[in-house]
């Protein structure tokens, strides 16, 4: 036995072959025994193999097949005994076909083929190409298969093959020219056929043909009218026929899709029962369990009740005296947890009667509000317990109204901080007035700003508001500006330091930045649009460098005019062009006499502590620099002038109406009159307390004398209070002396009245703000409108001759929200201001007035009244 039908012989008689590889293409060579053994599905059957078989099968090869698989080769045999015979596979891609023959026919078979392999002759080469064995069949590659014609075209059979393989077909196919003459010929008849544009002309002709046509009557035979009639009256009617099939298809779908609805209520309807049902059970199991376990109860507590009568009179149980350890320092008592008689078996004390009283009466000796929590509680179990569903639901409903009511009010009773803009009421205008202590006076008052971008301002005017550090408007700012925004006039009676500026700098700013630039720049002779009063020099420069601040990114020039600089130089600004004067009022005159200054063109005057310049006796001088304006841009003094939309219509045009604003401190009656004189139809608006001073200010007031001043002086310098400190004194001379003085004990000193040149004072005020300067002694100069920032302290060395001048001094401190100190010293030669001064320090919250103040006989009453002696207080003489 050769090596090749060895390995063969020992192929198992169960053969493998995976199912996903049992239709694929044959292969050419593998090994049987290892692929035979990695197949997966077993489809033949275990044959009995004789020894008979086995010994031909040595001398005959059995036929090999391949068959692809994806990932390996698998060799296909069909054990017949001792040799394998080849399975077979059609043309078609049908499942192989297995079979088992005969072991005399195979046998015959071979022999047949071995003998037809050794002739030569022509039978065989006959028979070998007629006849080809299944062994021998002929092998196709997959490649050959795919570039077959696939298409199925009737000259094809079932199998994808062409019916005739002859020579003949090819002869009877058309040759090259014939097709080529058809096609020509099927070009020249679409060619004709083509239909080609009709001319202008002819579509004229065509339509003119098909007017004419139109115009002349036609006459129809009966029977064409007969055939008309009849051809209509059917259109009709299957008109009619289409309608009422497309009716009665809606009518069916509308009833299908009722019944598709019915059906799925009637199946809601049913889930929704057997639900209650069941909901229906288990409560009545429930209440059943229930009722089981309190009758349990019941009989267990009964049997307890009655165990523990038995044990109390038959006296079964036998208590035992206690005694104490001698050692033992805890408290022994008689009895236990056992002997509580708060918990009772018996029902009659279990649940015991309440007493329920009418109105308010009470038991004694129990918690009142105890009572009332458990009356309540009872009559409304009682009120729930009588209510009908109808109530109940009617009781929900009036709840739900209640909650949604409160939730509502709740809403509207926000703080004003947390509603926008177009949901605030009047209610939540009043509480915001209050809470910065603002009031107004006057007819049509426009409503105050919460924040900067409520204010109706531009873009670059907020910018520079931010950039300036106004994070949020003080309480002047709030109201002041609004009012200005509609080019009325003003009266604002403020505190010191509470932003009065920014608040007439703003609204003049916006109706600046309206004009045109060329307007400005070609009106510049005819003068300033606006000029500003101040009393002193120190705060002209001071509101200057302010309007420089805020108007210097606008493109607005701003011009001080003020004593102690020259007046040429003056002049030589003015005649440069500027839109703000900022001035004294004794200078501003000398400027105007002299012709270096016009208020042609002035509608907006601005007078900044005007009570200040009343007091220093400028009032000619302001009444006069009024003169000075035009009258034709007065405002009318009527309605008109408080109507907020013509004069809002009226701000922005550039010859509005003239707008004068006032700001003070206290409003005396000299100012009342100039305002009656000037103003027309103003607002006033008054913020905190009038002449008084801010609650942010301590007062400490020493009763001294004379001498004792400069030792008290030097005992409160000495306590460390950081710079700057700014000292008060009524004479210039006692400045002069004072800060030599200071300057001798080792403190940097500087000094600032009236009597020192511009240069100098200008140098005061710079030392002191840089820091190289640690204390200021000034007069009253000082003591209106200067801002230095952080102003620790303020003395009054000598104290002020009023008191309005008092509350200016220690306005310096305190300023922009900041905590501050003053202190005073007073002698008996300030009596006249004792009880002006006395209510100041009893009106403050944060001072305390002295004993030596507070009891002394001038400041029991105010000065210039008449009092009247008690009787008890009058002497009387017996001669």
């Amino acid at each position: 036995m050769t090596r090749k039908s060895r390995s063969e012989a020992l192929v198992p008689q169960w053969l493998a072959i995976p199912s996903c590889d049992l239709q694929k293409p044959f292969c050419s060579e593998f090994n049987p025994t290892l692929d035979a053994m990695a197949c997966g599905t077993y489809f033949q059957k275990p044959l009995r193999v004789k020894e008979r078989e086995r010994r031909s099968a040595a001398h005959s090869a059995p036929d090999i097949r391949h068959i692809a698989g994806a990932n390996h080769e698998v060799r296909l045999l069909v054990c017949t005994g001792d040799t394998m015979s080849p399975v077979g596979r059609s043309r078609s891609r049908s499942p192989i076909k297995m079979e088992v023959k005969n072991d005399h026919a195979v046998d015959d078979l071979k022999r047949k083929e071995l003998r037809k392999e050794r002739s030569h002759s022509k039978e065989r080469s006959k028979h070998k190409s007629r006849h080809r064995s299944k062994s021998r069949e002929r092998k196709r590659s997959r490649s050959r298969e795919r570039k077959r014609n696939r298409s199925r075209s009737r000259d094809r059979d079932k199998h994808g093959r062409k019916r005739s393989r002859s020579p003949k077909s090819k002869d009877a196919k058309k040759s090259l020219a014939e097709e080529e003459e058809e096609e020509k010929k099927k070009k020249e008849e679409e060619e004709k056929n083509k239909k080609v544009p009709l001319s202008l002309e002819e579509l004229l002709a065509k339509k003119k043909a098909e007017e004419e046509a139109l115009s002349k009557p036609k006459f129809l035979t009966k029977e064409e009218r007969v055939a008309e009639a009849l051809r209509k009256r059917q259109e009709a009617a299957d008109e009619a026929r289409r309608k009422m099939e497309e009716e009665r298809k809606k009518q069916m779908d509308f009833l299908k899709a009722a019944n598709r609805g019915d059906d799925r209520d009637r199946d809601s309807y049913r889930e929704r029962e057997r639900e209650r049902r069941e909901r229906q059970l288990r409560r009545e199991k429930e209440k059943e369990e229930t009722e089981d376990r309190s009758k349990v109860k019941d009989t267990k507590d009964k049997d307890k009740e009655t165990e523990a009568i038995r044990e109390r009179y038959l006296g079964i149980i036998k208590k035992r005296k206690r005694v104490r350890r001698l050692n033992d320092r805890k408290f022994v008592f008689d009895w236990d947890a056992g002997d509580d008689t708060s918990l009772d078996y018996n029902q009659l004390y279990k649940e015991k009667h309440q007493v329920q009283f009418f109105g308010r009466g009470n038991i004694g000796g129990i918690d009142i509000k105890a009572q009332k929590k458990d009356q309540s509680r009872f009559y409304g179990d009682l009120m729930e317990r009588r209510r009908t569903e109808a109530e109940k639901d009617q009781e929900k409903k009036r709840l739900s109204n209640v909650a949604t009511k409160e939730a509502k009010q709740k809403w509207d009773d926000r703080h004003w901080s947390e509603k926008p803009l177009e949901n605030m009421q009047e209610r939540d205008w009043r509480i915001f007035k209050e809470d910065f202590n603002i009031s107004c006076k006057g007819g049509r008052i426009p409503n105050p700003i919460r924040f900067w971008r409520e204010a109706n301002l531009p873009k670059e005017l907020l910018d520079i508001i931010d950039k300036v550090g106004y994070k949020e408007p003080t309480p002047i700012q709030k109201q002041a500006i609004p009012i200005g925004l509609q080019n009325r006039d003003i009266i604002g009676v403020a505190e010191t330091g509470s932003g009065k500026t920014a608040a007439f700098l703003i609204p003049l700013l916006k109706w600046l930045m309206g004009l045109p630039k060329i307007a400005r720049m070609e009106d510049a002779d005819q003068g300033p649009y606006a000029i500003i009063l101040a009393p002193t020099r120190e705060l002209a420069q001071q509101i200057e460098e302010e309007t420089i601040k805020f108007g210097k990114d606008l493109g607005i020039r701003v011009v001080s005019i003020i004593g102690g600089i020259s007046r040429e130089e003056q002049g030589f600004k003015l005649r440069l062009g500027c839109e703000i004067v900022i001035a004294t009022p004794g200078r501003l005159i000398d400027v105007l006499e002299n012709r270096y200054l016009v208020l042609g063109q002035c509608t907006y005057v601005v007078m900044d502590e005007a009570d200040r310049m009343i007091d220093m006796g400028f009032e000619p001088e302001v009444r006069k620099i009024l003169e000075y304006l035009p009258v034709t841009n007065e405002k009318p003094d009527t309605e008109d002038a408080e109507d907020d939309e013509a004069m809002l219509q009226n701000f922005n045009t550039k010859k509005k109406y003239r707008q004068t604003v006032m700001f003070t401190a206290t409003m005396p009656p000299t100012i009342e009159r100039l305002a009656r004189t000037f103003l027309r139809r103003p607002t006033v608006v008054y913020i905190g307390n009038v002449g008084k001073p801010v609650d942010r200010v301590e007062q400490y007031v020493y009763f001294l004398s004379e001498n004792e001043k400069r030792k008290k002086l030097v005992d409160v310098l000495s306590k460390g209070i950081d710079a700057p400190i700014i000292i008060f004194v009524n004479q210039k001379k006692g400045a002069d002396v004072l800060a030599k003085s200071l300057e001798k004990m080792g403190h940097n000193a500087c000094t600032l009245h009236g009597g020192k040149g511009q240069e100098q004072r200008e140098f005061a005020l710079a030392s002191l703000k840089n820091g190289s300067k640690e204390i200021l002694v000034a007069t009253d100069v000082a003591g209106r409108g200067i801002d230095i920032k952080d102003v620790s302290m303020v003395i009054n060395y000598d104290m002020a001759r009023n008191i309005e001048d008092y509350t200016h001094r220690i306005g310096r401190t305190g300023r922009a929200g900041k905590h501050g100190v003053a202190v005073t010293f007073i002698t008996k030669e300030d009596s006249a201001t004792f009880y002006d001064l006395k209510q100041c320090l009893l009106q403050s919250s944060v001072s305390s007035c002295p004993h030596e103040l507070a009891n002394h006989p001038d400041a029991q009453h105010k000065p210039g009244t008449v009092t009247q002696k008690k009787r008890k207080d009058e002497t009387v003489f017996i001669a």
